[in-house]
């Protein structure tokens, strides 16, 4: 185990991207540390502070999951997924949404919740789990909005500018959602040890978590039939971030939360993606080894 940071390094180093990690044993004190307590941005990670935040609600009867909502096609948060990606209005429940956002990351789903939730009680619910790094200060489309403002009249062409990378508010945690590694992880583990909700709704976050579709970040660590991986991507220009929880047969439940930063301006570094994984196995193996 002591030579598995410098080897989680030494991956982020070859992929050419700049890590930070976090990995713990859901049962045990284990973990493990790669600058772990650095302030970072969580793009579409915060989805989850969000979900806990409206389980959180439900439990309390302040609202109720089965809730109806209209999702006209005006004014939605952008994106290529969900009701991002929609033209027609569709009506849908608060879970049903819940599912949309965590399953695909679909921006319009995060902000109707959003809208029903409130950041103050997002706030709220990461305070009460002792989440002090971690914090929400503005809605997915609001991020979105302040990329588009910040990259200038050129638009997305912009975003392959090092120079317009370095001036986007959604890149620096001083002025974005953000979090830490560390506090990512403790959050993942009173979820899996139901102390973020009652059980019923732990199971709940839990079953959504694990029907996220993308395969390509911290599940390709884990290519087994029985290892499951439960995880939430985040994705902004130059930032990929995963964090999750990997079931193993045997009982084993390991938190691991992994951000990273890129020089490189491309939308597409399958190795960027894939380093994610990586970073993550040798971090659980590690733990595992103990």
């Amino acid at each position: 185990m002591p030579d598995a940071p410098d080897r989680i390094r030494a991956a982020f180093a070859d992929a050419g991207v700049t890590g930070r990690l976090h990995a713990v044993d859901i049962d045990s004190d284990a973990q493990l540390d790669v600058e772990a307590d650095q302030p970072v941005c969580t793009a579409s990670v915060h989805k989850l502070c969000l979900l806990v935040a409206l389980h959180e609600l439900a439990a309390s009867g302040r609202l109720d999951l089965t809730e109806q909502v209209e999702c006209p096609p005006g004014d939605r948060a952008p994106g290529p997924t969900g009701l991002a990606a929609m033209l027609d209005t569709a009506r849908l429940s608060l879970r049903d949404l819940a599912y949309l956002m965590m399953a695909v990351s679909d921006n319009a789903a995060a902000d109707l919740l959003l809208a029903r939730v409130g950041l103050d009680a997002v706030n709220r619910t990461t305070d009460r789990l002792g989440l002090d790094a971690t914090r929400a200060v503005e809605s997915f489309g609001a991020m979105l909005a302040g990329v588009k403002q910040d990259a200038g009249p050129a638009g997305a062409r912009a975003l392959a500018d090092p120079h317009v990378i370095a001036r986007l508010r959604a890149l620096d945690p001083a002025r974005s959602n953000r979090s830490t590694p560390r506090d990512m992880t403790r959050l993942l583990r009173a979820v899996w040890r139901d102390e973020a909700c009652t059980p019923e709704h732990g199971a709940a976050i839990r079953r959504i978590m694990g029907l996220q579709v993308w395969p390509h970040r911290l599940a390709s660590g884990f290519p087994f039939d029985d290892v499951h991986v439960s995880g939430k991507t985040g994705s902004l220009p130059t930032l990929r971030n995963e964090v999750g929880v990997v079931e193993y047969p045997d009982g084993g439940r390991y938190a691991v939360a992994v951000f990273t930063r890129t020089a490189s301006t491309a939308a597409t570094l399958p190795v960027a993606d894939a380093v994610i994984g990586t970073a993550a196995r040798i971090a659980v193996d590690a733990l595992r080894s103990r």
